[in-house]
């Protein structure tokens, strides 16, 4: 009798082993094979979707859609991009309406906010006023720079004038260009040589040989001191 225990418990474990054996024929019916899997069209990032999309309305609501995406918001070329294309179809109400959108995310998920010492709202004009400016509008972008930023409380830092100078530069505004680059480089804030290379020449185009010297004269006041090697350089601007 004790010998036939072992036996009942096998019969016992081999019908439950033959009953399991017949379950995943029902279930398998239900299981997609890997070529209807492979069959189905995989869903564009939303990164893509948000570089490709030209409705300015649609372009908006995608932006916003992924405000938890952070390959999306915390991409500042992609928000740079978004503003600069919003700005070429004249929707500048987008525009604002994106601005207040991004007041309301957590810091740290405003554009990519990763550099030191830069508060997220003045790193969102910077890209706002940039966006403007590679569109073609710089009246908005003085508009951003003079009006809004202050009616959102914030401050130009040495980022936007570095911006400003740059693209009023290229669009021929060198009168500006010069007060903008007087204002910052009393706050020890100094365009990059290039940029100040660009406003030394357009001055001297125009024949205004007094403020590109007064430009110079600041520059060699900065700490710390440019290189001698470029300090001769913007020198020479004046001497050609």
């Amino acid at each position: 009798m004790l010998s036939l225990q072992p036996i009942r418990r096998f019969c016992k474990s081999s019908s439950a082993a033959i009953a399991s054996n017949n379950r995943p024929e029902v279930t398998l019916k239900h299981i997609q094979s890997p070529k209807l899997l492979e069959d189905k069209p995989l869903e564009k990032p939303a990164l893509v979707k948000v570089r490709a999309e030209r409705d300015p309305e649609k372009l908006l609501q995608l932006f916003k859609a992924n405000a938890h995406n952070r390959l999306v918001i915390e991409n500042r070329f992609a928000f740079e991009d978004t503003v600069s294309r919003l700005a070429g179809a004249h929707r500048f109400d987008y525009i604002e309406h994106l601005l207040e959108h991004q007041k309301t995310l957590p810091q740290g998920r405003r554009e990519g906010v990763l550099a030191l010492g830069i508060m997220p709202d003045e790193v969102t004009c910077n890209l706002v006023i940039k966006g403007f400016c590679q569109a073609g509008y710089l009246e908005m972008a003085k508009r951003v720079f003079y009006t809004s930023m202050h009616t959102k409380g914030c401050q130009p830092n040495e980022k936007i004038y570095q911006t400003m100078i740059h693209y009023l530069c290229k669009g021929g505004e060198f009168d500006l260009a010069c007060t903008m680059c007087k204002d910052s480089m009393k706050k020890n804030w100094y365009p990059n040589v290039d940029t100040i290379h660009a406003l030394l020449e357009g001055l001297k185009k125009n024949k205004q040989l007094g403020k590109a010297k007064m430009i110079v004269a600041l520059a060699r006041q900065r700490v710390p001191p440019f290189p001698s090697n470029r300090l001769s350089s913007m020198q020479s601007v004046l001497s050609n």
